[in-house]
């Protein structure tokens, strides 16, 4: 496992309240600093309100607002367009890879569920600025 250095915060942006606490709680004693929500809609709140994460996990699919739908609003916001995201979806198949997503969402990583977790630090590591 990874073990952060300078504390960086990671908001992580899932449905699946079991996925989410997991990937908190796997983050958190990683030694980062994990943060919550439900949806893309909260996410643009909380990020409009906190101080700002070193990267984003951002899961494709979920109800209101769903990752591509979030990641247009966040790069359409010059405060928040410049913060990394890594897709972390089990729509992260062949097919989403083969349609180019990282390319077209912009995003640092893809990374299918279940997600590995050394992977996931790595992929953390490598985007957080």
């Amino acid at each position: 496992m990874s073990v952060a250095t300078a504390k960086k915060r990671v908001l992580v942006v899932e449905d699946d309240a079991d996925i989410r606490d997991a990937l908190g709680m796997a983050l958190n004693e990683a030694g980062y600093d994990a943060f919550s929500v439900e949806d893309g809609e909260q996410a643009l709140e909380w990020l409009r309100h906190e101080l700002a994460p070193n990267v984003i996990l951002l899961d494709m699919m979920m109800p209101r607002m769903n990752g591509w739908q979030f990641r247009n609003a966040q790069r359409a916001d010059p405060a928040l367009a410049e913060i990394p995201v890594i897709v972390v979806s089990a729509a992260a198949d062949n097919a989403l890879r083969a349609a180019g997503a990282a390319k077209a969402l912009e995003v640092d990583a893809v990374l299918r569920k279940p997600v590995d977790l050394d992977e996931l630090f790595r992929a953390v590591d490598r985007a957080a600025r």
